[in-house]
This record gives C-alpha cells, sequence and structure tokens, in this order.
C-alpha cells in the first residue's frame, strides 16, 4: 500500500445493528418526485427534518418562483485559491437571488452544493474537499479554510441542485475554461448534476490503478444482506452505485456535502467541527443525492462502510464523496452494470430525443464507459429498464425485513427505509417510460397516508423482457 492509502478507509462487512440510531436521518435522494431538504440542529449528532422556509432566517425566500439557478465558478477552480473561493448562487438570466429564489435559505427547493475530490498522481494518496456556496450578495459565515494540496494534484470537482436546472457562470471570462467545466451540451444542460475536470481526473485515476500506483479497496461484502435474482445480483458485495440492487432513473448524480447556515443571517459554512462549534444553532444544508443513499443508509443497513478519504477542511477527518463513489464503483463493477442509460431525462438531447454524444459526456465526468455494443448489453434504454426491473425488485422484496427496520431517507416518500424504496423504484419505473418495452410496473399496491408517504408496498418480481 502506498504513502497515502493508510488514511483512506477500506470498506467490510460487518453486522453491526447496534449502529442503527447513529445513522442521521438527512440524506435525501434526487428521485424525479422529491426535493432536497434542510436538517435543523448544530454539530453533527441525529438531525431533525425541519423546512427552510420555517426557520425564520432573514430573506427566506418561502417558496420557489422558477426551477433554474446559475452558479458563478471562481477563477482558477482547480487550485486551492480557487476551491477556496466562495461558489455564488444566484438567478438564472441575470435574475436576482432575492427576485428568483436562488438562495442557500431556500435550499429545500433551490440549494446549490460543490464537492471536490483531489488525488495524488504521486502517491496514490485521494482526499476529499467541499467548496463553500454562498447566495449572490453575501459573505460567508466564516472563511472558507485553504486546503493545502499536494503537488501537481489532479481535482475533480462534481455539483449537485435542488432544483430543476443548475448553470455554470464563470466569475471571470476564462474561469470555465480553466475548470475544464461542464455543464451539458450546447442549450441542453444535463440538469441538476454539471462537473469541471471529471475526464481529466478519471483518466488519471484508471491509468495510476492499471500501474498500480493507486489502490482502490474492494466494496465489500455484508453477512445480513440476503442474496437475490440469482445471477443477476450481486450476492453478498456491499452496494455501489453501478449496482441495479439500488439506482433509480438517474443514477450517479448530485453529491455528499453539507454546509452550515445561519438562520438569522442567511449565511452559509463549511460543515466542519470548528464551524459546528462555533456556529451554535446552525441549520444543515443537504443535497438530494443518490450517492448518500448508500452511504448513509444501505451501507449501515447492510453492515457495510462507504469508501471515505480525509477532508482538507476538517482536519483530515474521513469524508464521502460522488467520485470516490465511482471509483470504488468501477473498481468492483458488476457484469451487468447498470451506467447511465440515454433514457435518463439529463441525458436526454433536445425534444426529449437520445442523445448518445450527451450521454457519453456525462458518463466521462464520472468515470463511466461511453455508449457502445457493450456497455448496451446491460445499459440500453431497454436492457436498464428490464434490470432495473428483474434486479432491483427481488433485492427490496427479500430484504424487506432489513430496510422496514431502518429509518426513511424522505419520510414524506415512504415512512420506513422499505417503503422508500418501493415508492422510488416504482416511481423510476414511470420516469424511465419503461413500459414502452413492454415492461409491468413490479410495485404491485402501494399504500399511502394522509401525507402521501407509502405505507406498504407489494412487489411482483417475476423476470420480465423488455421488447426491442
Amino acid at each position: 500500500m502506498l504513502s497515502g492509502h493508510g488514511s483512506v478507509r477500506r470498506r467490510r462487512g460487518r453486522n453491526n445493528r447496534a449502529a442503527r440510531i447513529a445513522v442521521p436521518v438527512a440524506a435525501v435522494m434526487a428521485l424525479g418526485l422529491t426535493v432536497g431538504i434542510v436538517v435543523g440542529t448544530s454539530g453533527h449528532g441525529a438531525p431533525n427534518l425541519r423546512s427552510a422556509a420555517a426557520s425564520g432566517s432573514a430573506g427566506v425566500f418561502n417558496s420557489s418562483i422558477q426551477d433554474t439557478c446559475d452558479i458563478i465558478v471562481p477563477a482558477h477552480p482547480l487550485t486551492a485559491k480557487g476551491l477556496a473561493t466562495p461558489y455564488q448562487l444566484t438567478g438564472a438570466a441575470g435574475g436576482s437571488p432575492a427576485a428568483t429564489g436562488c438562495q442557500m435559505t431556500n435550499s429545500i427547493n433551490l440549494g446549490a452544493y460543490v464537492q471536490a475530490t483531489i488525488l495524488d498522481p504521486q502517491t496514490g494518496a485521494l482526499y476529499v474537499y467541499n467548496p463553500l456556496v454562498i447566495t449572490a450578495g453575501t459573505t460567508p459565515a466564516v472563511k472558507p479554510v485553504v486546503p493545502k494540496l499536494p503537488k501537481h494534484a489532479v481535482v475533480t470537482i462534481d455539483f449537485g441542485f435542488n432544483g430543476t436546472f443548475l448553470i455554470q457562470k464563470g466569475a471571470t471570462l476564462y474561469a470555465l475554461q480553466q475548470g475544464n467545466c461542464t455543464d451539458g451540451m450546447p442549450g441542453s444542460p444535463f440538469g441538476q448534476v454539471s462537473f469541471c475536470n471529471g475526464t481529466n481526473f478519471f483518466n488519471i485515476a484508471f491509468r495510476l490503478e492499471r500501474a498500480g500506483l493507486l489502490t482502490i479497496p474492494s466494496a465489500g461484502r455484508s453477512r445480513n444482506m440476503v442474496p437475490s435474482a440469482g445471477a443477476l445480483g450481486t450476492g453478498h458485495q456491499c452496494p455501489t452505485t453501478r449496482n441495479f440492487d439500488m439506482i433509480d432513473q438517474d443514477q450517479s448524480d448530485n453529491v455528499t456535502t453539507h454546509y452550515l447556515l445561519n438562520p438569522a443571517t442567511g449565511q452559509t459554512a463549511q460543515d466542519n467541527a470548528a464551524n459546528a462549534a462555533r456556529m451554535k444553532g446552525a441549520q444543515v444544508l443537504v443535497n438530494g443525492s443518490d450517492n448518500a443513499l448508500i452511504d448513509n443508509f444501505l451501507d449501515p443497513a447492510f453492515g457495510c462502510t462507504p469508501f471515505m478519504a480525509p477532508d482538507l477542511a476538517n482536519h483530515g477527518a474521513m469524508a464521502t464523496s460522488q467520485a470516490l463513489d465511482e471509483l470504488l464503483a468501477a473498481r468492483n463493477q458488476p457484469s451487468h452494470a447498470a451506467l447511465v442509460p440515454e433514457n435518463d431525462a439529463m441525458v436526454l438531447g433536445l425534444g426529449g430525443s437520445f442523445d448518445a454524444a450527451k450521454t457519453d459526456l456525462y458518463r466521462s465526468e464520472i468515470g463511466q464507459a461511453p455508449v457502445d455494443n457493450q456497455t448496451d448489453a446491460s445499459s440500453s434504454p431497454q436492457m436498464y429498464c428490464q434490470n432495473m426491473v428483474n434486479i432491483q425488485t427481488p433485492f427490496i422484496a427479500a430484504n424487506e425485513k432489513i430496510f422496514a427496520a431502518w429509518p426513511s431517507p424522505v419520510p414524506t416518500v415512504g415512512d420506513t427505509l422499505f417503503t422508500f424504496m418501493a415508492n422510488r423504484l416504482a416511481q423510476s419505473f414511470n420516469n424511465l417510460n419503461c413500459a414502452n418495452f413492454g415492461l409491468h410496473q413490479t410495485v404491485t399496491v402501494v399504500t399511502t397516508n394522509g401525507a402521501g408517504a407509502a405505507t406498504a408496498a407489494t412487489l411482483n418480481d417475476d423476470p420480465e423482457v423488455a421488447s426491442f
């Protein structure tokens, strides 16, 4: 193991039911059916869910006027100075934050989040740093930590958004070019997510891995997971973002970044131990993220541990990131790999058509292989739907007892992790238009309470075959 790797935590299977209560009920997935949440507490204990609109914060915008915001990317974003320079959330097309609701105090609807993963090409060490997002026109509650980067560091930056479209704008003429940044194809943005330097990061990481200079751990094995779907399933392997066991219609999107919000001033700060101690009563802002579903819910439920690296803004405390999840998923990719499909709304072209070039661009920014005959065998639009139905349905059904004992990431979607996963699968089937391929909804009964949250579900795990 090379220098630096001793600080990267490996995943392992373990049966630790006593750890359940410590899991923060804070993460929320970008499902096309939910939005992000705000967690109200100071410190890092188990937070309570609450709405940003009810906080009484100065300048809080109670409801979203629109679903599109701009994020201003600082100059030289891949450098230490650029990472420590706050990103600014503002209205699209010149609109002000107040007029559009594009404010971090309105994070539940339109909050933006940024996450950097850093690779030392000399040692193979990995690090995490979460650049701060502030509302344009405000200042940070606490000045961001300036990270100490390795020499010749390779940096990837991932963006997440609790609205629908987040558009990158450069603080200077060449800022986006300096960061190798992209938010989609011309006139056709991805939507919630965008990237800087992801293609370059993963190309270098995979090259170092092949050369033995970068070691990515195994996914680990779960003792309590019930294997399902026969040869199609992943057995006891801990979940990753490329397992059909857990994906939804827009997999591998959004980040695991948290921010602290001062409800009295509307100012934000990086979520680290020093700032949490300093900002008593601060709220924790969270991005809707499929990665957080794995890291904060599925991994603990199955006795697995996320792949983590030292946080350069938090004295080296171990932290997760979207890019770390993708590195782990690539290293442990199953034979039936779930890759971003062309019917994912984020990669649809103009007019809603399939767009292989846009899909390839998205995939390259998260280290996935392009659209071709080989990847289409598992992740063409038809096969993605078929595999999701035939692999995830029996997985949820087989592990119902485990899921039912765990809290829901979003109680307004499902009252337990089981009903949440079932409802999420049902909605993903609809959002991907899987019925167009001759497939049938496998979540046959969903009972909801007065708030519309699923409280019971019946799943039909009979195998289906997509039409072509």
